[in-house]
């Protein structure tokens, strides 16, 4: 497997099998109304790969109506296969960010440097995945980048469910100053209940995460549990540091499993074991998880530079609202913020990968994973993560 900034817009690359794969509801038509459909997938959130569903049963993304409809405001779109396509933002100074419709993933962001560059932020890395149960035949796995992993259900509902694909609602601001895209996910059986926007914003110095969710339920509140998950590309955790965090509360946690993870293989004491619903056991020592799911008592960060270089996951529950990540080997720095939320995730893979390899990140999220949210009917809830260049 190898990892990439999946920048390329050229149809012909490797990983373009890889977007066959993502469910769409995107129709030929030209008709707004019809955009902005998608479906929920009704699900636990599970593990899975890009290569679960076949695209014979979906409509193909209409590349010349996005491109006629949001054209101007400093994004492009091209066609990858049928029912994909990859969105790409850039502004004047340089920087750039690229996503993928239909399953929101953001799979890049370079940001403009002091000495007059560009710098690949993120970790996005593709390979490939084996059959299906379906039978389907095989695919691409990607992962990385900033992706939402989240549940939902009503009270009283056994079943929960999580967005999968998004439609483009809105394409606002310029490639002078900054440029938002507004993505949308409602339908299916939970389309009377929940409305989800998902806002990517991109500025001169700053990469923006914004969910929207609104109970559309009169009568019924409706839970949310998860994460906006962020892979921040490192040279290695042993040369990175967590800055600002000492006096906070955290609690020991197993790595977070999604959708888009980037997980590390496990050792061989570990090989077929499963992962459970949202907490998984992939990719973690053994030793490490037995240790903290015995004590998973709740501590307090010490370090006012928390070094990274073991592999450690936690959740915080009362974080400053920003720290910064510093990454000697690459001589630079991410302040990452967050608005809405009341916790905060980070997991290191630890210092035993390659250098400057496939698992050189250190995966960050704002989330409700300890705690999960409660919206009451009519309420409309917003949280914000925010990835700040400080090196401009």
């Amino acid at each position: 497997m190898a990892f990439t900034s999946l920048l390329s817009l050229n149809p012909t690359n490797p990983i373009s099998s890889a977007f066959r794969n993502f469910s769409s509801s995107y129709p030929a038509s030209h008709s707004p109304s019809h955009l902005l459909s998608s479906t929920f997938n009704r699900r636990e959130l599970q593990p899975s790969t890009v290569a679960s569903q076949s695209t014979s049963q979906f409509q193909p993304i209409n590349v010349d109506y996005l491109e006629q409809e949001f054209s101007g405001h400093g994004v492009s779109f091209q066609t990858l296969e049928e029912t994909c396509c990859v969105g790409k933002m850039r502004l004047k100074n340089g920087s750039t960010a690229t996503f993928l419709l239909p399953s929101g993933l953001i799979t890049s962001y370079k940001a403009k440097m002091w000495h007059g560059g560009t710098m690949e932020l993120l970790q996005t890395s593709v390979g490939s995945s084996s059959s299906t149960s379906r039978g389907e035949e095989d695919g691409v796995l990607i992962q990385g980048g900033v992706s939402l992993a989240f549940n939902f259900n009503s009270h009283g509902c056994e079943t929960s469910w999580s967005p999968r694909t998004w439609a483009i609602s809105d394409v606002r601001g310029d490639s002078g100053d900054s440029i938002e895209v507004e993505l949308v996910s409602t339908g299916g059986a939970v389309e009377q209940m929940v409305e989800i926007r998902y806002t990517i914003t991109m500025s001169e110095d700053m990469l923006s995460s914004e969910l929207s969710v609104s109970n559309l339920n009169p009568s019924s509140p409706i839970m949310m549990k998860g994460s906006i998950l962020s892979h921040l590309t490192v040279s290695t955790p042993e040369a990175t540091s967590a800055c600002g965090l000492e006096g906070s509360n955290f609690f020991p946690r197993p790595m977070f499993m999604s959708d888009f993870a980037i997980v590390p293989p496990p050792p061989p004491s570990q090989l077929g074991q499963k992962s459970g619903n949202l907490w998984g056991r992939r990719g973690r020592n053994q030793n490490v998880v037995a240790r903290e799911e015995e004590e998973g008592m709740e501590g307090e960060e010490s370090d006012s530079h928390k070094k990274l270089t073991e592999q450690m996951c936690r959740v915080y529950t009362n974080a400053p609202r920003n720290f910064t990540l510093i990454d000697r080997g690459r001589r630079n720095s991410v302040v990452i913020g967050r608005e809405g939320f009341n916790e905060m995730y980070m997991y290191s893979p630890g210092s035993s990968h390659e250098s400057y390899g496939m698992y050189s990140y250190i995966c960050v999220g704002q989330s409700a994973m300890l705690n999960p949210l409660a919206l009451a009917p009519g309420q409309v809830w917003r949280g914000c993560q925010h990835l700040h260049n400080p090196n401009l």
